[in-house]
Formats: C-alpha cells, sequence, structure tokens
C-alpha cells in the first residue's frame, strides 16, 4: 500500500507528507466515503482539524478524491479513479447511500445519464445519489 500512495502523491506533483500518507491509507482501506470528521477521528492524535482539511483541499483540486453530496448539506469524500486529474474530475457516476448502515459507495458501473439543457445553460457538473439500503443491510447482515 505505501507504493501506491507514493505513486499517487509522486504522479500530482505533491511531496510525502505524514498527513498525506496517512488519510490516503484511509481512503485507500475504505470500502465507502468518508466524512471530514471520520477522517479526523481515525487520524487520532497527530493531525488537527486545519491540516486533514487542506490535506482534502489539496486532494480534492489534484483529482485524487472527488466530493460528494449529502441530505443534509454536509460532504463526504471517496478516491477518484485514474482518469481524474487536477481541474478535471471524470466522476459522473452514481453515489449509494444506504438508508440503514449510512455507507456510502461509489457505484462506478452505474453512470449519471446525459443531461441535455436547454440552449443558453452550460453545465458545469452533474450529482446523482440514489439512497436506500446497501446489500449487506438488504440480505439482513447490517446495523
Amino acid at each position: 500500500m505505501q507504493e501506491t500512495i507514493q505513486n499517487i502523491l509522486k504522479k500530482n506533483l505533491l511531496s510525502i507528507t505524514g498527513s498525506r500518507v496517512k488519510i490516503l491509507e484511509l481512503f485507500l482501506a475504505q470500502n465507502g466515503a468518508l466524512a471530514h470528521g471520520d477522517i479526523e477521528k481515525r487520524t487520532g492524535e497527530k493531525f488537527d482539524r486545519v491540516t486533514v482539511y487542506r490535506t482534502l483541499q489539496v486532494f480534492l483540486n489534484k483529482g485524487i478524491i472527488h466530493s460528494i453530496p449529502t441530505a443534509d448539506n454536509s460532504v463526504l469524500y471517496a478516491l477518484c479513479k485514474d482518469d481524474c486529474a487536477e481541474g478535471h474530475h471524470h466522476d459522473n457516476h452514481v453515489h449509494f447511500v444506504c438508508d440503514n448502515c449510512g455507507n456510502t459507495v461509489c457505484m462506478d458501473e452505474v453512470t449519471v445519464p446525459l443531461i441535455k439543457l436547454p440552449n443558453g445553460y452550460e453545465m458545469r457538473q452533474v450529482e446523482m445519489v440514489v439512497s436506500g439500503r446497501c446489500k449487506v443491510c438488504a440480505a439482513g447482515k447490517g446495523v
């Protein structure tokens, strides 16, 4: 995993710092999305709120992670795939939020439908969030 983390940071011309390494470890080990608060708790003693915030902003700007809107207007973060780059996110997939366990997952195999806007409108971003029960909860094995 350390080699993967170093490759991601080097590819994006970022220095290898403790906070960047630890936060990338969390994303790589996580199956779903993470909130700022989750990252703070899991990094524990070493990194304060500002360090976590700045690291997330750098990762967003470089196309390493993308943000996911939530119903309560907070933000979750998930790793981007390889085709994202600085200033160019290509995360046109559906995000699924489980109503039971709260897990949020990128569904890369489900793409957002093409949106045709009326003349004069310019699209910047499309976000699609689907809620329901994840496969673990639907099978009765969740929270």
